[in-house]
């Protein structure tokens, strides 16, 4: 089981309360009683969470108890930054009575929190029971009651026949979220003519979990028996009868000198090593053994799979619909309810092709007639419907169980974003990072490479899907049922409102404000919640009032607003007041075409990370101390500045987008002190002319993508050949310059470049790249010319 979402917060916090600069503060203030006391009862609290988060699902109550425990310890995150305050106060005494005050009225909290935890009947850590993920699946199907999947089933009966009878085993990994049919899907190949004929040894192995080797091996061998040799049941092995080494040997004898076929269902492992072990097992020195694997995992797919993963897709809509009437209604029944009928196409829609929601949903209208309540499923979120165990929402939460906390944290949280919301990986990272949902390896990566291998892992479990590769980040999305997933477990602390008049939790910590709720909701809302960490205003033809809006950030509740999404607003100053948001680490202005200028108060928001300014066409330039933000990792920035020289003092700078300064001729003098830059982007900059020298010293920068710059002549910055730097420059994007004649020398200095993009770029034809300045990109493995590949 993997650690518990609630159980990671109650660690972290643990770990601020036990630190050693707070301990000494309690010893100085006479409160060291006070943090033993609190430390005992944290950890009474923690050795029952994990049996807590597995049991809310079914139990309200329990959940309720949850949610306000979680917000004990989110709430009292503060005291860490209390403590470091401690020591640059001018007058620590009445601090360290505040502190010690805070540690008993916390601990206070938490006893009264404690004192419910017995009704429960929560079992400790040690004491808890293993939990069974997903009662063990069989390889019955009635296929009557199977609609939609017979292309399907041809397509693996087709991968089964084509692949090569020479090698050992084949694998047939069929790969898809929870609840879209593999299991039912792999029945009907297990039970079908062609299968039964040619495989005398047939075995259905549900391996869920917990793939113990030998357990495996022994469910593989009671399978044969009772497939193959009639047995009832009766005498099957049990695990715990045999060694491991017994159990191999068993398996060898009954697999015996016949092909055999297995499905794997319901496979979880990526372990490569544990799967190695059963192969070898398994291979009994006959060719054409064939195994169907179904997994929710890319990541298992391709250490198991011998071919390509079978990617199972969802039925069409009228194949759901017949799904649903199925389940709604009793054979025929349907045609005397038109009017439920019509109401129940809408309800499928909300099914997105997954048979088990279908199902689902079907299953809760079951002799109910009214439209009214028909009504009620299709116009509310899956995630607000009743749930039985078996039900879609239970056989998602499978998955997301399985997750490290750090990526639960990381998915509940993309809730916020609306469904059919498409995802930037670039801009997701630095969203979690400003939420503090990336933890810092020891290895020292930096925040990005840590997010991005978040988001591949939560696209190799089905979380994520519809990936499209771009130039230099990648989109994707969320199925809408894993939206729901998502809502359902971030319910009490991320909210998006489109609607006037929302119900929200006071426990909402992160808010969207949907184009359709006005600036009076959006002030109205938020004037009503406390401690906001995020708040993004999707703002489409409305002017959001600033200066109310701000004056409202500067109440105390906004004191820990982490993220502040004011794009395509409309106004043209940013009070100064800005700098009272002291936590921010994410402000987005993008688009807002009046603002003409920002606070020098602005500079003094220290723990800024994300700094978006695109799209503001009026901004005259940057603020002078522009360099004091020393955390800032993203600027994106349009501006009539001529000189964006104040830039280059932003050394913790990863990725800059410059697009559409028009005035500037000679872009980022002395930006070789931007030694962290990883990507950078120059667009739509009309009087450009040339590059800077300095440029070419950025030693970190990946990627460099320079676009739509029309007096652009030359990327030689002055005639200057020989300047080292650019190393590790991989991906080189030339696009829309009509004015460069030729390739620059240093070009044959990039010995890392991987791929050159050059695109509507007339005067540097094939012709030319291919005779004058071949020499130059030779050693390059992927170059392209308007879309042509040359080599």
């Amino acid at each position: 089981m993997a650690e518990s979402f609630l159980s990671s917060i109650a660690a972290i916090v643990s770990e601020k309360i036990g630190s050693i600069i707070l301990e000494e503060i309690c010893l100085v203030w006479g409160a060291r009683r006070k943090l033993e006391r609190f430390e005992g009862v944290l950890g009474t609290i923690k050795a029952v969470l994990v049996d807590a988060e597995e049991k809310q699902w079914t139990n309200p109550q329990l959940r309720d108890w949850l949610g306000k425990l979680k917000n004990v310890f989110v709430s009292h995150g503060s005291i860490k930054r209390k403590v470091l305050h401690f020591f640059s106060s001018s007058n620590p005494l009445p601090f360290g009575f505040k502190m010690s005050h805070r540690i008993r009225e916390i601990t206070e909290r938490l006893d009264e929190i404690a004192a419910d935890k017995n009704k429960f009947m929560l079992a400790s850590d040690m004491s808890r029971a293993p939990v069974l993920y997903r009662e063990k699946t069989h390889s019955f199907v009635n296929a009557s009651d199977v609609i939609g999947r017979d292309k399907d089933k041809e397509n693996i009966l087709q991968l089964l026949k084509n692949s090569s009878d020479m090698e050992s085993i084949s694998v047939i990994p069929i790969v898809g979220l929870g609840g879209l049919g593999k299991t039912t899907l792999s029945k009907l190949v297990y039970n079908d003519e062609w299968v039964v004929e040619n495989f005398k040894k047939r075995m259905w192995v549900c391996i869920s979990d917990d793939f113990d080797l030998k357990k495996v091996i022994v469910d593989i061998i009671n399978s044969i028996k009772i497939t193959a040799e009639g047995w009832s049941g009766v005498g099957l092995l049990k695990h715990n009868e045999l060694s491991v080494e017994q159990s191999r040997i068993l398996l060898r004898s009954t697999l015996g000198n016949e092909p055999f076929f297995l499905v794997l269902d319901d496979t979880w492992n990526e372990d490569r090593q544990k799967w190695i072990e059963l192969k070898t097992v398994l291979m009994n020195g006959v060719k054409g053994n064939k195994i169907v694997v179904t997994t929710r995992s890319h990541q298992v797919a391709s250490i198991m799979g011998t071919v390509p993963a079978y990617l199972l897709e969802g039925l069409s809509h009228d194949d759901c619909l017949s799904l649903f009437l199925k389940w709604a209604f009793k054979e025929g029944q349907e045609r005397q309810h038109p009017k439920l009928v019509h109401i129940g196409e809408g309800i499928v829609a909300k099914c997105k092709g997954v048979p088990l929601a279908a199902r689902t949903l079907g299953s809760l209208l079951f002799s109910k007639f009214e439209e009214r309540y028909w009504a009620y499923v299709r116009d509310n979120e899956i995630w607000k419907l009743e749930q039985k165990e078996c039900d879609i929402l239970p056989a998602l939460r499978l998955s997301y169980e399985q997750l490290p906390s750090y990526l639960k944290r990381c998915f509940a949280y993309c809730s916020i974003f609306p469904k059919d919301f498409i995802f930037n990986n670039d801009n997701l990272v630095h969203v979690w990072s400003a939420q503090g949902l990336i933890q810092q390896s020891e290895e020292e990566q930096d925040l990005e490479d840590i997010g991005n291998r978040y988001i591949e892992e939560l696209l190799s479990r089905s979380f994520f899907q519809d990936l499209v590769q771009k130039s230099s980040y990648i989109n994707f999305k969320m199925h809408d049922l894993m939206h729901d997933l998502a809502a359902f477990i971030s319910r009490t602390e991320c909210a998006l409102i489109d609607c006037v008049n929302p119900t929200i939790p006071g426990t909402v910590r992160h808010v969207l404000f949907s184009y359709k709720v006005d600036d009076e909701e959006i002030l109205r809302v938020v004037d009503q919640l406390n401690d906001i960490r995020t708040l993004i205003c999707v703002v489409k033809e409305k002017t959001l009032h600033c200066e109310q809006f701000l004056n409202i950030c500067n109440m105390s509740k906004f004191k820990c607003i982490k993220m502040l999404d004011l794009s395509n607003s409309d106004f043209d100053t940013l009070p100064s007041s800005i700098v009272n948001l002291k936590l921010l680490r994410f402000l987005n202005l993008n688009f807002n075409k009046r603002i003409k200028k920002l606070p020098n108060s602005i500079c003094k928001l220290f723990h800024l990370q994300t700094l978006w300014l695109l799209g503001c066409k009026r901004l005259e330039k940057l603020p002078k101390e522009i360099g004091d933000l020393i955390n800032l990792r993203v600027l994106g920035i349009t501006s009539k500045q001529s000189d964006l020289g104040g830039i280059r003092h932003l050394e913790s700078l990863r990725l800059l987008l410059i697009w559409q300064c028009e005035n500037s001729e000679f872009l980022l003098q002395g930006m070789q002190t931007l030694t962290a830059l990883r990507a950078l982007h120059i667009e739509s900059c009309s009087s450009l002319e040339t590059l800077t020298p300095s440029m070419k010293q950025l030693q970190s920068l990946e990627f460099l993508r320079i676009w739509g710059c029309e007096k652009l002549k030359s990327l030689d910055g002055n005639g200057e050949q020989h300047i080292p730097g650019l190393r590790n420059l991989r991906v080189l994007q030339l696009i829309q310059l009509p004015k460069l004649e030729a390739l620059p020398e240093w070009m044959r200095s990039l010995t890392s470049l991987d791929t050159l993009c050059i695109e509507e770029c007339p005067q540097l034809t094939e012709q030319t790249i291919g005779e004058e300045d071949w020499y130059k990109i030779s050693h390059v493995p992927n170059i392209y010319s308007d879309g042509r590949k040359l080599i």
